[in-house]
């Protein structure tokens, strides 16, 4: 018996290779139980057979992986754990078995997972025994390393140098799979990538640049289970190997056209190394971020595409916001030293137009980075850095157009630092000044005046804080908003009249122009504001007749005969505005031109104009509109005492035009009862 079963065993060895192709003809057979009888048969004939079809069945192998029924992954790993521990010639096969069996490791059947477990660590433990010599210093003398990722347990010294050993012939064709145009090829491939970094450790190193450009491109992927695994292995380049080689591989790689997926890999090299080990770094990253978050503002701006499609502003700048968040996290207190750069780049993601989600997030990471300085809020970082931000953006500012990013970044700075905006007005008017001068471009400058209205608005909690916004109001008033005011053809000029008027509005309505500072300006302000009330804009006119109030009650005592005349003339225009709202401003307005002219020195030489001003509102007072004809009532009341017999006449020769006698008859009993009451 014994030698007729050596005979077999012989006859079957020469005739093995024969039995290879009928049974990868059978692999794929639609039941799954002859897969399985197949995949075991074909186990056994390759360990008892002269072994060398492993070739030729090896991507059969391979293909069942995939397969649907867990039984027939279950019969894969178990042929492919034993070859790797009982073939013969298995030590020429490593490379090509070893990432079979592993990629059994993220099986969604736990019991397969565990199988190929299993059989993994049978292998290296077999394996350090067979090359015990070969091994002992590292054995004896090898350190676990003081940074591991947390939760997972660390792989056996057999099996790491396994996968260290053949990761150069393993690496390349892997690679490959990741960019396969088969998604569940793609999946598995970055899922068996992790785990060979994960053996390789710092063995990482000297296959960086073909895993970098992988990466790049795999976090890309639609498929998000790609990403996710690609940036798990990305983690573990920050794990294991040296920040001096990975970050100057990486950041290289930002010098070039930008990329999300160059941020992303950065942000998880960032979040799997050790703190201490990025310190020495930190400055190289800072500068490298706040360059990245600039150049994608230009190309956001200018529209300039990468030619694979991959550069999607908003993503972009959400994946640059993961990365300052990665470094605060993982860097904490250190941050200090970059704070500013880490703030320009905060600033552009929150410039990035139509993304309040990115805002909100913005915020959080602004406080974060406040938080691990010791600072109170984010306000508190813009105070430390406030000077420099501006700064940093006014660099080209005399040649900004609306497609400068930096106008953007102006608009974030201003407004999202409240208060703290008031302590560097120095900085913030020079770059208006220049900025909204005439000559410049319209688009632009009707943006930065929208900010300044906004601003002005609430100028006792944004550019006046400090109370220091006064010293500044002759700059504003005669070289920022009086040149926009004068009259010029287009929409545009037109937009940008309002805006300079509602900033000048915002002024005087919010107490920041005092009187004095309102005389000195009154005479190159008023023949703008006057011809303002003419304007298209119903805002504009409505406006433009509320700051003739405001000048009237501040400085109209001082008015001579020719000012007192040219206001009203162009007020009382505005009795017959189309918009009720402009009518009723303006009836205000007149109001006030007659207080100021009681007040005035010229009074007795404006007999002829109030004479002809009591007529035209006795006209109005008999406007169809009620709330008109209320308003007008109260200008002629307010009017009355300073020629009262005279509009007494005026009003008996009109009573009888108008439609209804009341608002006369009211307007006669005020008169006869202010002549009463006078002493």
């Amino acid at each position: 018996m014994p030698r007729s079963g050596g005979r077999v065993a012989e006859h079957f060895h020469m005739q093995s290779e024969s039995l290879i192709k009928p049974l990868m003809q059978t692999i794929s057979h639609q039941h799954h139980r002859v897969r399985v009888d197949v995949i075991q048969a074909t186990g056994a004939v390759i360990q008892f057979g002269n072994g060398k079809s492993v070739d030729d069945v090896l991507s059969h192998l391979a293909q069942r992986l995939f397969d649907e029924i867990p039984k027939v992954r279950h019969a894969v790993t178990t042929v492919i754990g034993e070859w790797l521990l009982h073939l013969r010639d298995r030590y020429s096969y490593f490379h090509k078995l070893i990432p079979l069996l592993l990629g059994s490791f993220s099986d969604e059947i736990p019991e397969n997972a565990k199988l190929a477990w299993t059989y993994w660590e049978k292998i290296g433990l077999q394996w350090e025994k067979e090359n015990e010599e070969d091994l002992k210093d590292k054995m004896d003398f090898s350190v676990s390393p003081s940074h591991y990722p947390k939760g997972v347990t660390r792989p056996g010294l057999g099996c790491r140098e396994l996968v260290s050993r053949n990761l150069s012939k393993i690496l390349p064709g892997l690679c490959h799979d990741i960019t396969d145009w088969v998604e569940s090829t793609r999946v598995k491939a970055s899922q068996l990538l992790y785990t060979l970094l994960l053996h390789a450790e710092d063995h990482i190193t000297q296959h960086m640049e073909l895993l970098l450009r992988t990466l790049y491109q795999a976090c890309l992927d639609e498929e998000s289970d790609v990403v996710k695994n690609c940036v798990k292995a990305a983690e573990l380049i920050g794990t294991f190997v040296s920040p001096k080689v990975s970050l100057r591989l990486i950041t290289s790689a930002f010098g070039k056209t930008p990329k999300p997926s160059c941020i992303m890999v950065l942000t998880a090299v960032i979040r799997g190394s050790p703190k201490e080990v990025l310190q020495p770094h930190l400055t190289d990253l800072g500068n490298t971020l706040s360059q990245a978050g600039q150049g994608s503002e230009e190309v956001r701006i200018t529209g300039k595409y990468t030619a694979d499609c991959s550069f999607r502003p908003v993503f972009y700048m959400e994946q640059l916001l993961c990365c300052v968040q990665a470094l605060i996290e993982t860097c904490q207190e250190d941050c200090k030293e970059i704070s500013l750069q880490l703030m320009k780049v905060l600033v552009t993601v929150m410039a990035l137009p139509c993304s309040q989600h990115l805002k909100e997030k913005v915020e959080e990471t602004m406080s974060s980075l406040a938080e691990v300085q010791q600072l109170d809020s984010f306000l508190c970082l813009y105070k430390q850095h406030i000077i420099q931000l501006l700064e940093w953006i006014s660099v080209s500012h005399d040649s900004w157009t609306c497609y400068s990013p930096e106008v953007l970044q102006f608009d974030v700075i201003a407004t999202h630092s409240g208060p703290v905006i008031g302590e560097a007005l120095n900085n913030f008017i020079l770059i208006l000044k220049t900025c909204l001068q005439p000559n410049k471009d319209p688009q632009m400058r009707l943006k930065l005046f929208t900010v300044l209205s906004q601003l002005l608005q609430n100028g006792s909690e944004t550019v006046n804080s400090q109370g220091l916004f006064p010293s500044y109001l002759e700059t504003v008033i005669k070289d920022i908003l009086a040149p926009n005011l004068q009259w010029h053809a287009g929409r545009t000029a037109a937009a940008i009249r309002t805006t300079a008027v509602a900033c000048l509005w915002a002024l005087s309505h919010c107490e920041i122009l005092a009187p004095e500072e309102i005389l000195k300006v009154k005479d190159g302000l008023m023949p703008q504001i006057i011809a303002a009330m003419d304007e298209d804009s119903k805002t504009t006119r409505l406006m433009a007749c509320r700051i003739v109030g405001v000048l009237l009650k501040a400085c109209g005592r001082q008015f001579d005969e020719d000012n007192f005349t040219k206001t009203y003339t162009e007020v009382l225009k505005r009795l017959d505005d189309a918009s009720c709202d402009v009518r009723l401003a303006a009836a205000r307005t007149l109001a006030q031109w007659f207080r100021a002219l009681k007040d005035g020195e010229v009074r007795s030489a404006m007999e002829a104009q109030v004479e002809f001003l009591y007529q035209e509102l006795l006209i109005h007072l008999d406007d169809p509109d009620e709330n008109t004809q209320k308003a007008v009532l109260e200008v002629l009341k307010e009017g009355s005492d300073i020629y009262p017999e005279l509009l007494v006449r005026e009003i008996e020769g009109a009573v009888h035009k108008h439609r209804t006698p009341a608002y006369c008859n009211q307007l006669l009993r005020h008169i006869q009862s202010a002549r009463e009451s006078a002493p």
